[in-house]
Parts: C-alpha cells; sequence; structure tokens
C-alpha cells in the first residue's frame, strides 16, 4: 500500500493505492471523525488483487485539507468527479459506507456513464426519517451541542469506547487498539468540523433533505448492497426497499453486524466485494 497526494481545486488529498491491472475501485469511508484507513484498513489490500484500489480522505476528513466551508452530500459528489478528473480516471467501481455511500449513490445518478459498479454499504441517502425523530433535529442545530460532544470523546476514552460500540454489534471488535485509532483522529485539527456541517445541511425539521430513494429506479448499474442487520444509525428497512426498487441489485445483510461491516466483519465483507466486482 502507498500513500499519494493529489491536488483538488487547490486542496491536498490524502489517498492510499495499491494494485496495478483492471478498471479501479474507488473506496470511500464515511462520516463523523473516519477516514480511509479507519474504515477500509482491511479491506484495501485483500481487494487490490482482483483491480487497482483507491482508497482516500474526504475533504475535512484524515490527512486531506479541511476548508471551512459548507458540507452536504451534493458537494462531496461534485467532489468526488473532479478527484477523478485530477486522477485521470473516467471509469471506476465505486465502493461507499454510510454517508460515502450516499456520495457514490448521487455522483451514479449524475454521472452513470463514468460508474461500472456501485457497492453500498449501510448507505445514508436511502430514506429520509431522522433517526430520534424531531429530538435528532435538536441534538444536531443545538449551538455548542455537537463541539461539546466531541470535546467529551477526545477527554474520556471510556465514553469514546461506548460510542464505538454504538456502530458495530459485537463490543469485542472495539479492542484497546481501536480505541487508540479514534483516539489519532479525534486529535487531529479540525476533527468533526465537516461532519457538523454535513449534518447541520442534511438533516431538517422533521426529514432529512436528502433521499435520493424516489430515483433508485432509474439506476441500471450494477449495485451491491451490504448492510448489517443490526444497524443503529441507517434502518435495515432503508436498504430492502431499495433493493426492490434498483433494477440490477443484489442485497447482503450481514446476521449479528452493526453499521461497520468492513471492520466488524472484514473477512465477509471483503469476499462479498471482491465476489462482485468480478463478475
Amino acid at each position: 500500500m502507498e500513500t499519494i497526494w493529489v491536488r483538488v481545486d487547490g486542496l491536498r488529498v490524502r489517498c492510499l493505492t495499491a494494485g496495478s491491472r483492471g478498471a479501479p475501485a474507488l473506496l470511500l469511508h464515511g462520516g463523523g471523525f473516519d477516514a480511509a484507513e479507519f474504515s477500509y484498513r482491511h479491506a484495501i489490500e485483500p481487494l487490490s488483487r482482483l483491480r487497482p484500489v483507491l482508497a482516500f480522505d474526504w475533504p475535512g476528513y484524515g490527512g486531506s485539507d479541511a476548508p471551512d466551508l459548507r458540507y452536504d452530500l451534493a458537494y462531496y459528489a461534485r467532489f468526488l468527479e473532479r478527484l477523478l478528473d485530477s486522477l485521470g480516471i473516467e471509469r471506476a467501481a465505486l465502493v461507499g459506507i454510510s454517508m460515502g455511500g450516499g456520495a457514490a449513490l448521487s455522483f451514479a445518478l449524475r454521472s452513470p456513464g463514468r460508474v461500472e459498479k456501485l457497492v453500498l454499504v449501510d448507505s445514508y441517502g436511502l430514506g429520509k426519517e431522522i433517526p430520534h425523530g424531531r429530538i435528532g433535529y435538536f441534538l444536531v442545530h443545538a449551538p455548542l451541542a455537537a463541539d461539546l460532544v466531541y470535546a467529551l470523546l477526545r477527554r474520556s476514552r471510556r465514553l469514546l469506547r461506548w460510542g464505538l460500540r454504538r456502530i458495530v454489534h459485537d463490543p469485542r471488535v472495539v479492542s484497546d487498539e481501536l480505541v487508540e485509532e479514534a483516539r489519532r483522529l479525534l486529535n487531529q485539527h479540525a476533527s468533526g468540523r465537516a461532519f457538523r456541517s454535513f449534518r447541520r445541511s442534511e438533516v431538517g425539521w422533521g426529514v432529512l433533505n436528502t433521499d435520493l430513494s424516489p430515483h433508485l429506479s432509474e439506476l441500471a448499474i450494477p449495485t451491491l448492497l451490504v448492510h448489517g442487520e443490526h444497524d443503529r444509525v441507517v434502518p435495515v428497512e432503508w436498504v430492502r426497499r431499495a433493493h426492490e426498487r434498483l433494477p440490477d441489485s443484489e442485497l447482503r445483510v450481514l446476521q449479528g453486524c452493526g453499521h461497520w461491516p468492513p471492520r466488524e466483519r472484514p473477512n465477509e465483507f471483503n469476499r462479498m466485494v471482491a465476489r462482485f466486482l468480478a463478475r
């Protein structure tokens, strides 16, 4: 695995690459304080045996630049297009988890000719219901509430461990090493700022502002839907409904798994994705 740096509209973007032959696969991480290596640490090398793999940090995350701007799903879809242009990639397979899945889906609906295959993992963008209803709205938009949460996570390993256990089903996955990985990301400059902006942009009064599910019937791209049965973040009902609407889709619901299949069930996740990409 090699680290490279790419310039996209003046921003310095950190990318992890591996593999050399065939059409590339881009791995798109999620929100919060995620990063390419945090979600895809165990997927990059196995998938690179099939084709070139590129996993990058979104602007505002990991090692990439963190401009102070308004982030929303449309911004990330536009950024993905410019990243592909900067890399000279005409067409690629996209693998996106959570927020990254929503960005991949949004881009595929805008530019279907540039997407060979699509893998949506516990993806955002497939429904409009807000977790916890209007209480969720107040938690997102209340002044300083999100800043306080991030400050507490930085200070308390116990609270951070609890938070990580909320996104997996098996608490044993949250090892001391995983907690330390998360602490390093949380302690980076501007950590969490991009996700706070994203949530404020996307969470409206009573509904999420982006719901791409009405447009799924327009998408003819082969799509693999992977979802943890016990996801507390994105309801599994969203992906079952999406599977019914997508013309060319496969659905894999992982038993005993939460919102983070690439880290909670890496071997099974890699086999599913590799089989689909090789199809």
